[in-house]
C-alpha cells in the first residue's frame, strides 16, 4: 500500500524482503529509494536502521541525487553482527517549503512580510521542539530575530535566513509533516571474514610427502601439513582451505591424469568420498587421527589462519550410505546407481546424492556431518558444486548453522548460470567463486567488476581464485611469469576475498592437453611433491610478490571493501585503471584511504599511455595535484587528473598506488 508520501524502488532490497541483503559488520552500504509526492512541496527521507536486540539507530538523512529527480541515498553501516532491518521515513518538509519559496518570493517583492511571519512560525516550531543544543538555539534564536525584524532591509533579513550555520541546524532538526513509514528491509551483518580474506588451497596429502627408495610415494599427514602453515601465514594469508580430508573410494578409483586405470599406489580423487574406511564423518588414514587434525587446526589458530574445509555432498561408489542408505541416490533403468558426469566429463568414481528420495533424512545427516567438524574448530566450509543440490536445501542448511553458530561461513564453488550463483547467495551462502578467471579482456573485466562491485553486491560476495585444482587459464597456461603477476594483483586488489591454489607461485602452467584448463598430472589423482625450499633459494616463486599484496591488502582498508570500486579511463586497450577509497580511515588526521591499480594486462609487451581519473572519485577537485606512491618500488610521483604510465610486464606490470593531497 502506498504511504503519504510514496516511497519505492527501496534498495538493497532481496526476493521482495523475504530474503536479507548481504552486509558485514563495521561495512558501510548504500540504501537508496526513489521518494516524491503530490505538487511542489520539498519533501525529505531518512533511513533508520534497527539492530539486532530491537534498538532503534539514530535516523540517517538521505541526499537527493544530483542528476536523477527523486532518487535519494544515504550510507549507513552496521556496527555489530546479527539481523538488522532498516525502513525508510519520507516526509512534507516546510522549511524546505519555505526556504524554496522565500528565495523567489521576496527578491522579487512578492508577499514579503507575510513569508517572513511564515518563516518566524517554522523557527518558532524548531525552537519548541526542545532538542537543540545551546549553540545550535542560539543560531535559531538569530535568524528568529532576523525574520522579526520588519525594520531592517528584506535583502538582509533574507540572508541570515539563508545563513549556512542555521541551514545546518534545520536539516539536522527537520520538521516532519506527513511522517510515512516504508519498510522494514531485512539485512544480516556478517563478521569480517565474510568479506575480507585471502585463501590458500593446498592437499594435506602433498604436503610433506615423499618418495622411498623403491620408489614408493608416501603420503603427506596433518602433522607435516602443519609445518607449510608457517610459510602460509608468512605469506599473508588469512584461511587456509583443504580439499576432502576423508577416506577415498577403492571402486571405479581414478588413476594419474584422470585416467580408469589406477595402479595399486594411486591414491584417487579426494572428492571420490567414503570406503571402507569410513564416509563424510571420518578422517583418511594416510593423514591421521582425529587428534592429528585437532593439532593441524591449533597450529594454524597459533599462527592467525582459519582453516576451510570442503563439504562435497557425493558417494564413491563404497562409501557407506550406499548399503546404509540406497534410496539416497538414482538407481538407473538397467538397476545400476548412475555416477555424476558433467559432459563431457565423467565421474564414475562419484555417485551424486537424490535430494528429493529422502530429503528430511539427508537433511538430518549433512546436518550432522557439518555440526562434526564445527566442533572440531571448523568454521569455514568451500561447498563443491552446490548448484546441483537443490536451493532449497541450502537455504534449510545454512539456516539451521546460522541459528546456533552464526559466525561460520560457506563458499558456494557454483561455476554455473547467474540465476543461480545470485540465488545461492541470496538464500544465505557468504561467498561465492565467480567468473573472474575466464575475464582476461579490459572490457569485460570492466564490466564484470562493475557489476560484482555494485550491481549483485546485496546477493552475493565474490573469492577470486586466480586458479584452482579444476582450473588452468589459457592465460596462465601461455602468458609466462607475468601474467601469474598481473592476475595475482588484479584479484587482490580488485576484490576483498581472494585465493590462490598451491603451484600458482612456482608459476605450474601445463595443461594436461591443448585446450585443456586441467594440469598435467593434476594433484586431484596424485600426490605432488613440491621443493618449495630450491625454488625460494633460487629465487623461482612468485612468494614475495604475493606476500606484499597481502601486506597492502592489510594496510589499506580500502581494499578490504567490495562496494567502493571506481573504474577509470586509459587510452590503451590493454591498460585497466580503477579506484577504492574508504572515506575517514586513512591517517592519524582521519583523511580517506585511496589506491589507485593501474595493470598492464598484456604479459608479453610494455605499454605507454594516458591515464585519465574522475577526481570526485577520489575525493578531489577536478584541479588538484596529489602525491601518489608505488606500493611495490617506493617510487613516488605528483599526478593530476591525466597522467602518463609505463608499465613493463618483466619488471613490474601493475602500480598499486596510495594517494596524498597536497592540498
Amino acid at each position: 500500500m502506498v504511504g503519504r508520501i510514496p516511497v519505492m524502488n527501496v534498495a538493497p532490497v532481496v526476493d521482495l524482503g523475504r530474503q536479507p541483503a548481504k552486509a558485514t559488520r563495521d561495512e558501510p552500504f548504500r540504501v537508496t529509494a526513489t521518494v516524491f509526492r503530490e505538487g511542489h512541496d520539498k519533501l525529505g527521507a531518512e533511513v533508520v536502521l534497527t539492530d539486532p536486540a530491537g534498538g532503534q539507530r539514530a535516523p540517517v538523512r538521505m541526499e537527493l541525487h544530483p542528476t536523477e529527480p527523486n532518487e535519494y541515498a544515504a550510507t549507513v553501516t552496521p556496527d555489530v553482527e546479527g539481523a538488522w532491518t532498516f525502513s525508510i521515513q519520507s516526509w512534507s518538509d516546510p522549511i524546505a517549503t519555505w526556504q524554496h519559496a522565500a528565495g523567489l518570493k521576496i527578491p522579487a517583492g512578492v508577499d514579503v512580510e507575510l513569508t517572513f511571519l511564515e518563516g518566524r512560525l517554522l523557527l518558532e516550531r524548531v525552537l519548541a521542539a526542545g532538542d537543540l543544543t545551546p549553540e545550535e538555539t542560539a543560531v535559531v534564536t538569530t535568524g528568529l530575530e532576523a525574520a522579526s525584524a520588519t525594520g531592517d532591509p528584506a535583502g538582509a533579513r533574507l540572508a541570515a535566513l539563508q545563513d549556512p550555520a542555521l541551514s545546518a541546524v534545520l536539516t539536522a532538526h527537520p520538521l516532519r509533516e506527513l511522517l510515512t513509514l516504508e519498510g522494514p528491509y531485512p539485512f544480516y551483518a556478517d563478521r569480517p571474514r565474510a568479506l575480507f580474506g585471502s585463501w590458500y588451497e593446498f592437499f594435506p596429502r602433498s604436503e610433506g610427502a615423499r618418495v622411498d627408495a623403491d620408489g614408493t610415494v608416501v603420503s603427506g599427514t596433518f602433522r607435516t601439513a602443519a609445518q607449510r602453515l608457517d610459510a602460509v601465514a608468512a605469506a599473508g594469508f588469512d584461511v587456509v582451505y583443504l580439499p576432502p580430508i576423508h577416506p577415498i573410494g577403492e571402486v571405479n578409483r581414478k588413476g594419474p591424469n584422470n585416467t580408469l586405470t589406477p595402479g595399486p599406489g594411486d591414491p584417487g580423487s579426494p572428492w571420490a568420498i567414503g570406503s571402507k574406511d569410513g564416509g563424510h564423518d571420518a578422517i583418511h588414514p594416510d593423514l591421521g587421527t582425529f587428534a592429528d587434525f585437532d593439532a593441524f587446526v591449533a597450529r594454524a589458530g597459533e599462527l592467525g589462519l582459519e582453516v576451510a574445509l570442503d563439504l562435497a555432498l557425493q558417494a564413491a561408489p563404497d562409501h557407506p550410505w550406499v548399503t546404509s542408505n540406497p534410496e539416497w541416490f538414482t538407481t538407473r533403468a538397467d538397476g545400476t546407481i548412475a555416477y555424476a558426469e558433467n559432459p563431457p566429463k565423467k565421474y564414475q568414481d562419484i555417485y551424486p546424492i537424490n535430494f528429493d528420495n529422502d530429503p528430511t533424512g539427508i537433511c538430518r545427516e549433512v546436518l550432522r556431518i557439518v555440526k562434526l567438524w564445527m566442533s572440531h574448530g571448523v568454521r569455514i566450509f568451500r561447498v563443491d558444486n552446490p548448484h546441483t543440490k537443490p536451493v532449497a536445501f541450502w537455504e534449510w542448511l545454512l539456516r539451521e548453522v546460522r541459528r546456533t553458530d552464526p559466525d561460520v561461513l560457506f563458499l558456494a564453488e557454483a561455476f554455473t548460470k547467474p540465476a543461480m550463483m545470485q540465488g545461492l547467495g541470496a538464500i544465505g551462502f557468504h561467498q561465492s567463486y565467480t567468473y573472474f578467471t575466464w575475464r582476461t579482456a579490459k572490457w569485460e573485466i570492466e564490466d564484470y567488476l562493475r557489476e560484482l562491485s555494485s550491481e549483485t553486491d546485496h546477493l552475493m560476495r565474490p573469492n577470486f581464485f586466480v586458479n584452482t585444482p579444476d582450473i588452468l587459464h589459457a592465460s596462465l597456461q601461455y602468458g609466462g611469469p607475468a601474467v601469474f603477476k598481473i592476475r595475482a594483483a588484479l584479484a587482490a586488489t580488485s576484490s576483498p576475498t581472494w585465493g590462490v591454489y598451491a603451484g600458482y607461485e612456482l608459476f605450474e602452467h601445463v595443461a594436461v592437453k591443448p585446450g585443456s584448463e586441467e594440469y598435467l598430472d593434476s594433484e586431484k589423482y596424485q600426490v605432488r611433491i613440491r621443493d618449495w625450499d630450491t625454488a625460494e633459494a633460487e629465487g623461482r616463486t612468485l612468494t614475495p610478490y604475493l606476500t606484499r599484496l597481502n601486506e597492502v591488502r592489510r594496510e589499506h582498508r580500502s581494499l578490504q571493501l567490495l562496494r567502493n570500486l571506481t573504474i577509470h579511463h586509459s587510452d590503451d586497450e590493454n591498460v585497466l585503471v580503477y579506484s577504492k577509497r574508504a572515506t575517514g580511515t586513512g591517517g592519524p588526521d582521519g583523511a580517506d584511504d585511496v589506491v589507485i591499480v593501474v595493470i598492464n594486462l598484456d604479459p608479453h609487451a610494455t605499454r605507454e599511455t594516458t591515464v585519465h581519473l574522475d577526481m570526485p572519485s577520489l575525493g578531489l577537485d577536478w584541479g588538484d595535484a596529489y602525491e601518489v606512491t608505488d606500493a611495490f618500488t617506493g617510487d613516488t610521483w605528483t599526478w593530476r587528473e591525466h597522467n602518463y604510465v609505463r608499465l613493463d610486464p618483466g619488471h613490474e606490470p601493475a602500480h598499486v598506488l596510495t594517494l596524498r593531497s597536497l592540498r
